[in-house]
């Protein structure tokens, strides 16, 4: 059984599995379409991606425009993350606003991040590794993203970021005003 905890943001939802423990170690199921399904959640993920990250490390923030949108559910396998979506569904009223969630291997919750928003997170431990299943394939032309330092959108990351470390396509991205978007 999972715990489903919504938020403020429309179909962005906090996903928290039960974990069975014993001497051994433990068990829990990490996705379950027919459970998530029975609870309004009917969606069908076709790819996982994975990636590992060094203490410092900031991916973001990314978006893939419509047709080729993507919903994501994002867990961490090692590590700790702090998780960051920023809605970019125009006429909501959560639109220009950020959702942020520490994910790690101890507490072991995931965030189902719906089409029509930019996704990126910091490593806060020394290294991660994060696991996420997508909706829809990786588009190039499709490709947008978000300076993670546009302070419009009012992002507590936690640290100064000239102490993160950016690849060079993720420090060209530009703010949310200049951005080209279409949710």
């Amino acid at each position: 059984m999972m715990k489903l905890i919504k938020t403020e943001f429309d179909d962005l939802v906090i996903i928290e599995p039960k974990v069975i423990e014993d001497g051994r170690g433990y068990f829990m199921e990490s996705y379950h379409y027919e459970l998530l399904k029975n609870s309004g959640i009917d969606i069908r993920f076709i790819q996982d991606n994975q990636s590992r990250s060094k203490k410092g490390v900031l991916r973001g923030l990314h978006f893939q425009n419509a047709p080729y949108a993507q919903t994501k559910l994002i867990r961490t396998l090692s590590g700790s993350i702090l998780d960051v979506a920023v809605d970019l569904r125009k006429g909501k009223s959560t639109f220009g606003k950020a959702f942020t969630l520490e994910l790690s291997a101890q507490n072991r919750k995931q965030v189902l991040v719906p089409k029509g928003f930019a996704h990126g997170f910091l490593v806060l431990s020394d290294e991660a590794e994060i696991l996420y299943k997508c909706d829809e394939t990786y588009h190039p032309e499709a490709e947008g993203g978000i300076s993670c330092a546009d302070t419009s959108l009012d992002i507590d990351w936690g640290v100064p970021l000239s102490d993160v470390i950016l690849s060079l396509r993720d420090q060209r991205h530009p703010l949310l005003a200049n951005a080209n978007y279409k949710f």
